[in-house]
């Protein structure tokens, strides 16, 4: 059954997963990168990993599908923005697929006609994004890291679904085998946890890893880059060289680094630190060698 509420009385976060999949009339194609969250319990607690202060006057979620999800985040927003209990929020879905995105329209008509639902039908890779508070999404996997990367300089809130091994990518530390380019760059916009582990029966059809919930709290970095897309670059380069030291790790990589004078810098940083590798640098070491750079080497324009 369609929503038709059109005012506060609507009814959002209960739906059956599996219903509104048979009422879409198609299963997720994972040809496609399509996997739905099928699990009640899960789908209940992923608005609940939300930041308590967050503003929820406009959220927005990648990948709408069937709109299990979507559901319980109209009750979120029905419920008020989080600075005026008076007024509701906005959601938008972005959803690529067609099908999907006329599915959303109709089950929550009411929604789009309150003025609480937009449905925007297009690649998230692509389209400009609507302005957002906070967005809450179990992201296609295949585009997961490109799609988190247009999210984290926004600092906003983000509670985000990945495949379990990115996921811990993301939130390694300095020193753990999991910690590379993922882990440094994340945490330069954000306190990066994961908020719960969701295994493959959570989902139909189901994948073949396992997922985990991200939970990404925007702050500002303990440390100070003068040119943000030359530290993450410069952090991309010397992480392809992980097993050697840092210094032979700038000496190789000026080709990713666009250093004109790597030798410069090599000259100019602490001994201590050249002798390391890069997966034992922490951030705010990365962000000093990469100063040190942009002083030294004579760093080219990407």
């Amino acid at each position: 059954m369609t929503d038709t509420s059109t005012g506060p009385e609507a009814t959002y976060g209960g739906r059956d997963p599996d219903a509104l999949a048979r009422r879409a009339g198609a299963r997720a194609n994972p040809d496609r990168d399509q996997h739905f969250l099928v699990d009640d319990r899960v789908l209940d607690r992923i608005p609940t990993y939300l930041p308590d202060d967050a503003d929820t006057s406009h959220v927005l979620e990648i990948g709408g599908g069937a709109g299990a999800l979507t559901d319980r985040l109209l009750a979120v927003v029905a419920r008020g923005s989080g600075n005026d209990d008076l007024e509701s929020g906005v959601l938008s879905v972005i959803e690529r697929d067609g099908a999907f995105a006329d599915f959303l329209r109709e089950e929550f008509a009411g929604a789009v006609d309150a003025g609480l639902l937009d449905v925007v039908e297009g690649d998230a890779l692509d389209i400009e994004l609507p302005p957002f508070t906070a967005c809450v999404a179990n992201l296609p996997y295949g585009v997961s890291s490109e799609i988190a990367f247009r999210l984290l300089p926004e600092k906003r809130p983000l509670v985000l679904m990945f495949q379990a091994e990115f996921a811990d990518r993301m939130v390694a530390s300095a020193g753990e085998s999991a910690y590379g380019r993922l882990s440094v760059s994340a945490q330069h916009y954000a306190d990066v946890e994961i908020a719960e582990r969701v295994p493959k029966e959570a989902f139909d059809p189901q994948p073949a890893v396992e997922s985990a919930v991200v939970r990404c709290t925007p702050r500002d970095p303990e440390y100070t880059v003068g040119d943000e897309a030359f530290f993450l670059r410069f952090v991309k380069a010397l992480f392809t060289q992980r097993r050697k030291t840092v210094r032979n790790a700038i000496r190789n990589t000026s080709h990713i680094s666009g250093l004109d004078e790597p030798e410069a810098v090599v000259d100019a940083a602490d001994e201590d630190l050249l002798r390391q590798r890069p997966g034992n640098l922490e951030p705010k070491s990365f962000a000093a060698l990469a100063e040190l750079a942009r002083e030294c080497g004579s760093p080219t324009e990407a």
